[in-house]
């Protein structure tokens, strides 16, 4: 697609810009940020494609699509289908999803719990997740939910405090998702930690999405989930701050996968044992190795890396 990148910047309030020949260069909308240091190309150039955008302090970069999704809070899929119907050439005349454009802040944000009870509406069971092999007994360890009217599983995710951080909603019937407005933000969270503090786990597996951890956590073992393939200072500070002290890293079998791997190994690297656990490269994914083959082949991945007494002891946890 034509994407007109400058001009969908534009449409944000960027603090201390400077717009250069190829590049925007700002303080990250993602952090606190004093000095600049936030850059997105929105002209090819010989090092970078337009769209393409990366935060010197933090390390982290992606391409446009992620941007608007992280920007308007909204899912990753949603974001491609605005860009999509707005420069693609799909002539079917769907209206153009409207983006509530935000305006970007560096000053520090105060997020407070969200109310439990705005979980109540979806106290529902949905196939879904079944049929992606998750059981019931790991639904109702994560408290999933169904919410009827926009035919979406709920999955609530909670600080290690127990306290509602943010709720990601998955339509069944597409891949599109979205969050809860006025949570806590994806890159602050790590889902499935609640459950890391309630049973004090001292080793546990780290994967990127949220069914990947419950599929983990189907097979027998403690788990969390980036929730994406991005990996910060602050999602690992939530890992030196909890009981773990063993962690096995199991990535996707994409390139996206390895970067993120690299990323928790050097970020963690000193402060918590650090292993890793590979699924079979025909499987995009840990989900994908438990419906193609079986919850016992992802057990397997994560067996293959440890003794007999070890995983008797995660098991245990």
């Amino acid at each position: 697609m034509n994407v007109d990148v400058r001009a969908e910047l534009e449409a944000y309030e960027w603090h201390r810009a400077t717009w250069t020949a190829s590049y925007l260069l700002a303080c990250s909308p993602f952090r606190r940020d004093d000095d600049p240091s936030f850059y997105i190309y929105y002209e090819d150039t010989a090092t970078a494609r337009a769209g393409y955008w990366g935060d010197r302090g933090t390390g982290e970069t992606g391409a446009l699509t992620e941007l608007i999704a992280r920007l308007n809070g909204i899912g990753y899929d949603e974001a491609g289908e605005y860009l999509r119907l707005k420069y693609g050439e799909d002539e079917s005349g769907s209206d153009l999803p409207a983006l509530r454009i935000p305006k970007l802040s560096t000053e520090a944000t105060v997020f407070k719990p969200l109310d439990i009870s705005i979980l109540d509406p979806f106290k529902f069971r949905s196939p879904y997740l079944g049929g992606r092999k998750i059981s019931e007994a790991v639904q109702r360890l994560c408290r999933i939910g169904y919410d009827k009217s926009r035919k979406a599983v709920t999955i609530p995710i909670f600080s290690g405090d127990g306290t509602l951080a943010n709720v990601k909603y998955r339509r069944v019937d597409t891949k599109l998702f979205w969050y809860e407005r006025g949570g806590r933000p994806i890159r602050e969270l790590l889902f499935g930690l609640d459950v890391i503090y309630r049973r004090e786990c001292k080793r546990a597996v780290i994967v990127e999405a949220e069914i990947d951890a419950m599929t983990v956590m189907t097979a027998g073992f403690p788990a969390v989930a980036t929730m994406g393939s991005a990996f910060n200072r602050y999602k690992a500070d939530l890992i030196r701050r909890s009981p773990v002290e063993e962690l096995i890293v199991i990535r996707d079998n994409d390139a996206a996968g390895r970067k993120w791997q690299r990323a928790i190994i050097e970020e963690l690297r000193g402060d918590v044992k650090v292993s890793v656990a590979t699924v079979n490269s025909r499987y995009k994914d840990v989900n994908k190795a438990a419906t193609e083959s079986s919850v016992d082949q992802v057990a397997r991945y994560v067996i293959r890396r440890h003794t007999l007494r070890e995983i008797k002891i995660m098991l245990g946890a």
